[in-house]
């Protein structure tokens, strides 16, 4: 790749809401406010499934991994995302907006890896209960959980890597609040149809593929639940899937919005930004992780548990109900 008639760019620089500066400060302190949530809830109920013997489990144990991701998510981005209210034009450098791109890239995709082991989780659970403990051993799921960790990783070095490879010429002013894969392969000098056709292999792996898996599972669940007998034993299996279903949901709901299609690289005018797709990003990146510890509180009653007796320094609790 000849390189010797550009001017390469050594930094990017994020405008954010710059053209929107009346609501900045309301968006810092709503944004800052979300992050200390996702720190304090998703901290709890890793507390909580750590330390509380009856939520050790495999549904507790993704949790917990969900909460950690969600914490590494955010901690990836958010203080960037603060940084640029602050600042008009945030300048970043090339290496520290890679560093930033792979490890949000990287926790979004093992999330939903994660979301599709959770599923067959459920699935597992729910149509075959009397072999669920044999089947969802301590080593089976561990590695489940492992696997999801691998493949978000080596997701986000195999796209940031192709990344990197790109010259960036005299345009590189992102209009995002982040250092966001897409935004990022717009401003790039050079054909970028290798990205676009490595983006399409990573939605298929990351994206379709466990959404894949999420559906299935949830038609035999469902197919499952429907033939139980008695009302409070459909409630109970419903109430268990709930939760997980309604995550699913809001993660794939606002991800596909921003991914399911890889852009090429157009001018963008930095008077024209698409307030709609980055608010959107926004939601995804914060919103997203601060109800999941809620959701997962509010719709099952041994978390709800075992956060009471843990704020009340009960060590041994006991009458859980299933």
């Amino acid at each position: 790749m000849k390189r010797t008639n550009y001017s390469i760019s050594t930094e990017f620089v994020l405008v954010g809401l710059s053209a929107h500066p009346k609501i900045q400060t309301v968006f810092f302190v709503l944004v800052l406010w979300m992050y200390l949530m996702i720190l304090l809830g998703n901290g709890i109920l890793i507390s909580v499934i750590i330390f509380d013997s009856h939520l050790h489990t495999p549904m507790y144990f993704f949790l917990c991994n969900l909460s950690f991701l969600d914490i590494c998510h955010t901690s990836s981005s958010v203080p960037l995302i603060l940084d640029t209210f602050l600042t008009v034009r945030k300048r970043v450098s090339f290496s520290g907006c890679m560093v930033q791109m792979f490890l949000s890239f990287a926790m979004g995709s093992t999330e939903c890896v994660l979301l599709g082991m959770m599923a067959l989780d459920h699935y597992m659970a729910i149509c075959s209960p009397l072999r669920y403990p044999v089947i969802m051993r301590k080593a089976i799921y561990v590695s489940m959980a492992a696997g999801s960790w691998v493949t978000g990783l080596v997701d986000s070095m195999v796209q940031t890597s192709l990344t990197m490879q790109l010259p960036f010429c005299a345009n590189n002013v992102i209009h995002h609040f982040v250092c966001e894969i897409l935004a990022i392969l717009k401003l790039a000098c050079a054909d970028i149809s290798t990205n676009v056709i490595s983006m399409a292999g990573s939605n298929l792996t990351v994206l379709v593929i466990p959404l894949l898996i999420i559906s299935m599972s949830y038609i035999f669940i469902v197919a499952t639940i429907l033939r139980i007998p008695s009302t409070e034993g459909k409630r109970k299996a419903f109430s268990t899937c709930s939760a997980h279903l309604t995550v699913v949901i809001i993660f794939y709901g606002t991800i596909f919005f921003m991914y399911a299609k890889p852009k090429s690289k157009d001018a963008v005018d930095a008077n024209d930004q698409d307030i709609t797709e980055a608010l959107i990003s926004l939601f995804y990146g914060v919103m997203t992780p601060m109800l999941n510890p809620l959701i997962y509180s509010l719709r099952n009653k041994d978390v709800k548990t075992a956060v009471n007796n843990m704020l009340c320094g009960k060590l041994f609790p006991v009458g859980y109900e299933h």
